[in-house]
C-alpha cells in the first residue's frame, strides 16, 4: 500500500528582526536552504576561528607580510569581494583549491552530533540543500560531525557558484536555475545577514540566525529579515514538534 506522509507544523511565534512578535504560516514551504559555519552550529564551537587564522596564515606567506597586515588584507577582502578567497583569486591571482584545502585542514574535536538537530532535521518536510562559501569536502566532514551526514540532497558550495560567493546574486541565480527552485517557496536559515538580502529580493523567505558570529549582523536591516532567531537547532525543534506522520 502506498504511504502518504502528512506533516502538521504548529504555529511558531517568532520575533521579526524589527523586534515585533508575528506567527508566520510556512505551509507553503517546500525548499529548505541552510548556510553552514555558525549556521548549524553554534560559534562557540569555534571552527571557523580556526580557519581565520589559517587564511591569515596563508596571506602572510603570500605577501610576505606579518600578521597585522594580514589581518587587514583578509578583513578586506571579506568585506570588499564577499569572501578573502575571492579578494585573492581577483587581486593575487590565487588558484581555490589550493587556498580552500589549507584553510580547510582544521581539527574539528570541538564538534559533535547535536541530536536535536537531526531529529527536528528529519522531521522537517520537503528538500533540505546546503548553500555555502566553503567547499563541498570541508562541508561532508562538518555535517559528519553533527550527525548530519544524510540529512540534505545537495550542497551548494563556492566551486559551483563559480567562486562568485554569498553575497554576491550570481549565486543565488544558479542554486535557483540549478535545483529548479521557486523562490517564493524557498527559505534560507543564515548567520550572515548580508547574505539574506539577495535572497530576499527573489522572494524568498529568510532567517538569520542572530548568534554573535564575527560580523554577522553587519548591515542587517528589516526589510529582508522575515524571522530572527539565536540557535536553528533550538528553532527547528520547535517548529517541527508538532510533525507527525500518518500513513494512508
Amino acid at each position: 500500500m502506498a504511504r502518504r506522509t502528512r506533516v502538521a507544523m504548529r504555529a511558531l511565534r517568532t520575533p521579526r528582526a524589527a523586534s515585533t512578535a508575528a506567527t508566520m504560516d510556512l505551509a507553503h514551504i517546500d525548499t529548505w536552504l541552510f548556510d553552514l559555519d555558525n549556521t548549524l552550529y553554534p560559534p562557540s564551537a569555534g571552527l571557523f576561528a580556526h580557519i581565520d587564522v589559517k587564511m591569515g596564515q596563508f596571506i602572510q606567506r603570500l605577501l610576505g607580510v606579518d600578521p597585522v597586515e594580514a589581518r587587514r588584507v583578509q578583513k578586506r577582502f571579506f568585506h570588499e569581494h564577499g569572501t578573502t578567497l575571492r579578494g585573492l583569486m581577483n587581486e593575487h591571482g590565487v588558484e581555490p583549491g589550493e587556498f580552500l584545502d589549507y584553510v580547510h585542514d582544521i581539527d574539528m574535536d570541538t564538534l559533535g552530533p547535536d541530536l536535536r538537530l537531526v531529529r527536528a532535521m528529519e522531521r522537517l518536510p520537503g528538500r533540505k540543500l546546503i548553500f555555502t562559501n566553503a567547499d563541498t569536502a570541508y562541508a561532508q566532514r562538518v555535517l559528519a560531525r553533527l550527525g548530519l551526514g544524510d540529512a540534505f540532497g545537495a550542497i551548494h558550495c563556492i566551486h559551483g557558484m563559480d567562486y562568485r560567493p554569498k553575497p554576491d546574486p550570481v549565486a543565488y541565480a544558479i542554486l535557483i536555475e540549478r535545483y529548479g527552485i521557486d523562490p517564493t517557496r524557498a527559505l534560507f536559515v543564515e548567520d550572515m545577514a548580508r547574505n539574506l538580502e539577495p535572497a530576499k529580493a527573489l522572494g524568498m523567505t529568510t532567517v538569520w540566525v542572530d548568534n554573535g558570529s564575527e560580523s554577522g549582523g553587519h548591515g542587517a536591516r528589516a526589510n529582508y529579515i522575515d524571522l530572527r532567531i539565536a540557535d536553528t537547532s533550538a528553532w527547528l525543534d520547535s517548529l517541527t514538534f508538532g510533525a507527525r506522520a500518518v500513513a494512508a
